[in-house]
C-alpha cells in the first residue's frame, strides 16, 4: 500500500491529524498512556510495544491501534522505524 494511499484512508476514518514519522535505532518511549486514539502503520522495520501483561511486536506492513489510557513503554528494534501515524488529539502523540 502506497504511503499516500494510506493517508488517505485514515483521512477518511475520521483522524485530523495524519503525518510521517521516523524513529533512529534503540529509541526508547518510556512508560505512558494516550488519553485519545493514536494508530500507526509501521512502513519499515520494527517496534515493540510492553504493557504489564504481554508484549507486541509490530512490523512492517501492520496497523496498530495504541490501546487508549492503557500504559506501556516501547522499543525501537536497531534498524531504526518508519511510520505513518494518526491521532485524534494533537497533544496525544
Amino acid at each position: 500500500m502506497s504511503e499516500l494511499h494510506l493517508k488517505d484512508i485514515l483521512l477518511s476514518e475520521g483522524f485530523p491529524i495524519v503525518y510521517e514519522w521516523h524513529d533512529e535505532p534503540g529509541t526508547v518511549y518510556p512508560l505512558h498512556s494516550h488519553q485519545h486514539k493514536v494508530s500507526f502503520y509501521v512502513i519499515r522495520w520494527s517496534v515493540t510495544f510492553h504493557f504489564d501483561w504481554a508484549e507486541k511486536i509490530i512490523t512492517s506492513g501492520q496497523r496498530y491501534d495504541v490501546p487508549i489510557k492503557i500504559e506501556h513503554s516501547a522499543l525501537v528494534w536497531p534498524e531504526g522505524c518508519d511510520y505513518v501515524v494518526w491521532q485524534m488529539n494533537e497533544n496525544d502523540a
